[in-house]
């Protein structure tokens, strides 16, 4: 038996220690936000984050979780609640598959800075791969919630 803190939430898993957290996190916990895409840690669409690390979930083992924070999409923040307006103003989606990993690294991004530029953006993003291609979209929209966040501090 292990625990797992995620979404602030602890969770008690009889895995075993290989199991990629994805499948923990999906059939065992029940959180499906997280996606499977080609399970070998290239596409971005289980991205998660564990403490402050942005992960792959399909080739992360559980064993690596313990005594971690775990966030998911389905987990909640100020700058992915800027980040959800954002893409759902600029109309970032089309299939949506591959938006939970996008929204987790771009939170990650904007939980770490608080000026982006382009360039960060394209270093944030990249491990994230849409097969619709609404990269453009998605960096606007990370812009925007960037916009959001500062309108909001003033």
């Amino acid at each position: 038996m292990q625990t797992l803190t995620i979404n602030g939430k602890e969770y008690q898993v009889d895995v075993p220690n290989e199991m990629p957290l994805l499948w923990v996190l999906r059939d065992i916990v029940g959180l499906t936000g997280t996606k499977f895409g080609c399970g070998i840690a290239q596409c971005g669409a289980c991205s998660i984050r564990i403490d402050d690390r942005v992960v792959r979930s399909c080739s992360t083992p559980v064993s690596l979780a313990k005594d971690k924070q775990i966030t998911t999409i389905e987990g909640s923040s100020e700058n992915l609640e800027y980040l959800r307006q954002a893409w759902a103003e600029i109309s970032v989606p089309q299939c949506g598959y591959c938006q939970s990993g996008q929204l987790v690294s771009a939170a990650a991004l904007l939980d770490e800075k608080q000026e982006i530029s382009d360039q960060d953006i394209d270093e944030a993003m990249s491990g994230n791969i849409c097969r619709c291609g609404t990269y453009v979209r998605i960096r606007k929209a990370i812009h925007k919630a960037v916009e959001l966040r500062n309108s909001d501090a003033s």
